[in-house]
């Protein structure tokens, strides 16, 4: 058995408690619907917002209410992966939940709770050196053959079908 020391490192794939970066969010909830637990509470209320230049008003979805509840949480990450703005991330901290007379209550974290962690969010890793460049980053991507001919995926190269073969 191995002892933690005080400032060790977590393992790079270390899940502690999911921090909210509040300035991301979009209320889409997609993060709500796609938890299979139900652990994720959002609030919220639409607002009329006035853009100068704009021809008319814009709807905006204002966020009153996040929270999740840690006793139902199985930590398996699916709202972090799917969120589309990255207003949720993965945060070190171990020490959250109460210990003490209210502990049972301590295990819901409000969104004031969960952005506070974010400045806990380590930055992500390195890219490997070995790894092929992204295609967008490439500046010069492959052209496409034009339609029908057999530089298509899929093509057929030159052979014909038999009808029944």
């Amino acid at each position: 058995m191995t002892d933690v020391t005080e400032g060790a490192q977590s393992p790079a794939r270390t899940r502690g408690v999911i921090a909210l970066l509040e300035a991301n969010c979009t209320v889409c909830m997609i993060c709500a619907r796609e938890c299979p637990d139900w652990c994720i509470h959002i609030d919220s209320h639409t607002e009329t917002v006035h853009q100068e230049g704009a021809a008319r008003p814009r709807q905006q979805n204002v966020l009153d209410r996040f929270a999740i509840d840690y006793g139902q949480c199985l930590y398996c990450g699916i709202c972090v992966e799917v969120c589309p703005f990255d207003a949720l991330h993965w945060a070190p901290e171990h020490d959250y939940p109460g210990t003490g007379e209210h502990a049972v209550a301590e295990l819901v974290h409000e969104r004031s709770d969960l952005g506070k962690w974010v400045a806990q969010v380590p930055p992500p890793p390195p890219l490997d050196a070995a790894a092929e460049a992204a295609p967008e980053a490439a500046a010069t991507r492959p052209g496409r053959g034009a339609p029908g001919t057999g530089t298509r995926p899929g093509a057929l190269s030159g052979r014909t079908r038999r009808p029944g073969g």
